[in-house]
């Protein structure tokens, strides 16, 4: 009998699931009490979604739902307690929620009335594991229905950590919430069938989209366009603290309350874009990147000396022999036993006082590496290089663009990426974003006409980027489809970030993607052969294979030359 069943990210175990212990390091117990908290959630979101469509809106349960799933992604949170928190808090607010339906005389879909999603209470003395058998993953018999309203829930939880991002930049959309209540619930619908839970399947994408742009503005808005800038991959001789994760609100505190203390501040994998934004990187004192993806912590940050930030996922249980425990710092809907929180005040301010201080004390980095690497390429950027993109398009200078975001983690398999990239023909540009890119961004893969071969735009989110260069360059090279423009994608993929990512790529219609290096367990034989007849989705071979699938052919437009009739971006 399984103690425990998750398989939502890539590293399930025997891509199949996670039974005893969570490959990502999470303990039965945890990932029971996270399966929980989603059904909590969703509890609290069928009160609120009946609430939003009366126009009765609450601040408080926004921010809760986001921050709560967002907790379950993973890698994000591993201390029960924390967890165990979460789900009281969300109980008490789904009470709250009820009292004002009744004091409003509105009420919700009658087939909840009285279900356990409507009155569900925790008592921690029942068997934890019976519980989520009872209400987890596996409740859906039906392995075709039960894989799409997973691939909803993923997408969802890719979702609320762009939507908690812009929301702690104040940063909101009002449809967005509808949508992410309005799919929680339809996850414990049991009218629904396949045809629509396909079709919300597609609906996530289309939202996972908006969330995406609207993080974008946020962040462009807060610090600036992102521009091409060389990061310094070496160290300095004053005392560091070092920060990962995604958020660069916590980041732009941390600059901001260590100026002129002697404090160099270094980021970590995918915390590494914070060095292309103009506001952040004004400060001095942000001396470089330490490090690579998020896997390589339990090295480097014994290495680093100083103590680390984690302002969201991916964090790794450290070892039994590590000595860093002491000097780790988490924000957010981030943590894990041993490791103290950091809390924010009413106005959402972060006290680094704390951190500030143990760094002081501590040994400067070891260098563990030296030499910079560039960066930067969001649309913004890539539309200022439009003269130069375009004119090599047309010198035929560069023949294809081959798409390589998504995530980097630990099976060795994953050198599949570092080979393919060093094997694309000289005149292919490599477009990427999240920690995928630590596979190949410190080769030496050179330039064409002043235009790097790696274009990178930043974070895991910034796929939006290269959405909007698509769309654009379809625009200027009058092409009829999308998929008539010389862009392949060849995914890698880890955790739920990634599902909405791709969710989003399919709404826009992107066709022939290519994930790996496996296909995702949560996805069906059914489900997984719709979305290879519809959109040509597959998993990736190996690099030779796969080199003659993406090079063996031209696309129409390309061929014609019909999209060569303008030059301008803007």
């Amino acid at each position: 009998m399984n103690n425990m069943f998750c398989f939502q990210c890539q590293e399930t175990s025997r891509n199949q699931g996670c039974t005893v212990i969570g490959t990502c390091g999470k303990n039965d117990e945890v990932s029971n009490l996270q399966d929980v908290l989603i059904f909590v959630v969703k509890g609290v979101a069928l009160y609120s979604n009946a609430l939003r469509k009366n126009k009765k809106i609450y601040e408080n349960v926004n921010e809760y739902l986001y921050r709560a799933l967002f907790s379950t992604i993973t890698n994000a949170n591993f201390d029960g307690e924390e967890i165990k928190e979460y789900i009281y808090e969300g109980i008490k607010l789904r009470k709250f929620l009820e009292q004002e339906l009744e004091n409003n005389k509105i009420s919700f879909d009658s087939k909840f009335k009285n279900t356990r999603l409507a009155t569900f209470e925790f008592d921690e003395s029942c068997d934890l594991v019976d519980l989520a058998r009872e209400i987890g993953v596996l409740r859906t018999k039906d392995e075709d229905i039960r894989s799409l309203r997973e691939i909803i829930l993923y997408g969802l939880k890719g979702l609320s950590a762009y939507g908690f991002h812009a929301l702690n930049l104040k940063f909101e959309s009002d449809e967005l919430y509808d949508f992410f209540e309005r799919a929680l619930v339809a996850t414990e619908d049991n009218d629904l069938s396949a045809e629509e839970l396909t079709n919300l399947v597609f609906e996530t994408g289309k939202f996972g989209v908006d969330a995406m742009a609207l993080l974008d503005k946020a962040n462009n808005s807060a610090f600036g366009m992102p521009e091409m800038t060389k990061v310094n991959i070496g160290v300095g001789k004053n005392p560091g603290i070092l920060i990962s994760g995604h958020d660069l609100k916590d980041i732009k505190e941390l600059l901001e309350q260590t100026e002129g203390t002697g404090i160099d501040i270094y980021t970590h994998s995918e915390m590494l874009p914070a060095h292309y934004y103009p506001k952040l990187k004004k400060y001095k004192h942000l001396v470089g990147n330490y490090g690579n993806a998020w896997y390589h912590q339990t090295t480097e940050f014994e290495t680093f000396n100083g103590p680390v930030v984690f302002t969201t996922n991916c964090l790794v249980p450290p070892k039994k022999n590590a000595t860093y425990n002491d000097r780790i710092f988490t924000l957010n809907a981030t943590g894990l036993p041993g490791w103290k929180k950091l809390k924010t005040d009413e106005n959402g301010k972060i006290d680094f006082s704390e951190v500030i201080e143990l760094a002081k004390r501590c040994k400067s980095p070891t260098e563990i590496e030296s030499g910079t690497i560039t960066g930067g390429f969001a649309h913004g950027q890539v539309f200022a290089l439009a003269d130069k993109i375009v004119e090599a398009v047309k010198s035929g200078a560069i023949k294809k663009f081959i798409v390589m975001s998504g995530c980097d983690a630990r099976q060795t398999t994953r050198k599949y990426y570092t080979e393919f990239a060093k094997r694309l023909p000289k005149d292919v540009v490599i477009l990427t974003s999240g920690c995928a890119k630590f596979r190949y961004n410190k080769l030496n893969l050179g330039d064409i006409d002043g235009i790097p071969r790696v274009l990178d735009a930043g974070q895991c989110n910034d796929s939006y980027s290269w959405a909007v260069v698509a769309l654009k360059l379809k625009e200027i090279f009058n092409a009829n489809d999308i998929n008539d423009l010389p862009i392949e994608f060849n995914i890698a993929w880890y955790e739920q970030k990634a599902v909405i990512v791709l969710l989003a790529l399919l709404y826009l219609g992107v066709k022939n993607i290519h994930i790996g290096p496996t296909l995702p367990a949560f996805i069906s034989k059914n489900v997984a052969t719709l979305l290879n007849e519809q959109f040509g989705l597959t998993g990736t071979t190996d690099v030779e294979n796969d080199l003659q699938i993406f090079f063996r052919w031209t696309t129409p437009a390309f061929r014609s030359g019909s999209f060569l009739g303008s030059t301008c971006f803007c």
